[in-house]
């Protein structure tokens, strides 16, 4: 029997009607939500990825701004930028879209976001909050996947979850969280001996690896939830996660696809930490 789908799109679109309404109430009060994204450079990835957060914001009620700069700007007409809307009250969230040119110290960019401005949670400030388990924001991504478990009722206390990567921006926020919720977590990564050991294991396994289809059917415990964080792309052209969907699906119990699984999460907790930013005022 194939694995149950987890949806990311359908699940998004639950969500963000709440954010809506969220976002109406704050308007009653005379407070619109704002989000400011600056992009660097002309990469088509991270053009895309700003265009959907900007049309996010717009349909869900909330104010965007953007700032484009050339690829070659002065990072310090960039601090300077970061500074201003530190200091504007009616800008609730900043997101620097990354990576940045090689002219930037992208900690230091991060680490120049005011923390109570910092939704995607990647100040140091944020990132000892969710450490000590009292997170002002939560990293988008690994939000998005505490959603996605939450709304199929995965039961997390005493769950063997293992994730596949040790990014800052998922694996070892990912890893807090389910530590948080209960789970016993192990964190594999490039010099794990004999991965297929660990995920074997796993009642929740998330990868987010960033190499396509490495985690096989094989590697997977029968009846499992499995959450792709990965999105690659193919010679062909085609998009596919770090999960082998195919093998995997006939093995696991849950499977988020690729795409439409947990990319549109994470956009749309995006929104929900600016929201909560906003409320906060």
């Amino acid at each position: 029997m194939s694995a149950q789908l987890l949806d990311g799109n359908a699940l998004s679109v639950i969500i963000r009607n709440g954010l809506a309404e969220r976002a109406a109430l704050l308007a009653a009060r005379g407070v619109t939500p704002c989000l400011a994204v600056i992009l660097v450079g002309v990469d088509p990835a991270s053009n895309v990825y700003v265009r959907n957060k900007v049309n996010a914001c717009e349909k869900a009620g909330m104010r965007s701004l953007k700032d484009v700069y050339p690829a070659d700007v002065d990072p310090a007409v960039v601090f300077g930028r970061i500074a201003e809307l530190n200091a504007d009250p009616g800008v609730h969230g900043i997101l620097v879209q990354l990576p940045l040119p090689k002219q930037f110290d992208s900690e230091m960019v991060l680490e120049a976001i005011s923390p109570e401005k910092d939704i995607d949670g990647f100040h140091a400030e944020n990132v000892g909050a969710l450490m000590q388990g009292r997170p002002r924001f939560i990293p988008c991504t690994p939000y998005g996947v505490m959603e996605m478990l939450k709304s199929r009722h995965v039961s997390l206390k005493g769950a063997e979850a293992v994730i596949v990567g040790r990014s800052n921006i998922v694996g070892k926020p990912m890893a807090m969280l389910l530590l948080a919720a209960g789970c016993t977590v192990t964190i594999c990564h490039s010099q794990t001996r004999d991965l297929g050991f660990h995920t074997r294991r796993a009642d929740i396994l998330v990868a987010a690896v960033g190499r396509p289809k490495m985690i096989t059917g094989a590697m997977i415990k029968s009846g499992a939830t499995v959450i792709d964080v990965g999105i690659n792309r193919l010679p062909d052209g085609k998009l596919c996660g770090d999960v082998d969907f195919e093998s995997a699906r006939e093995v696991a119990g849950i499977i988020t696809p690729v795409p439409g699984g947990v990319g549109p999460m994470t956009i749309t907790m995006l929104l929900a930490n600016t929201i909560e930013a906003a409320e906060r005022i």
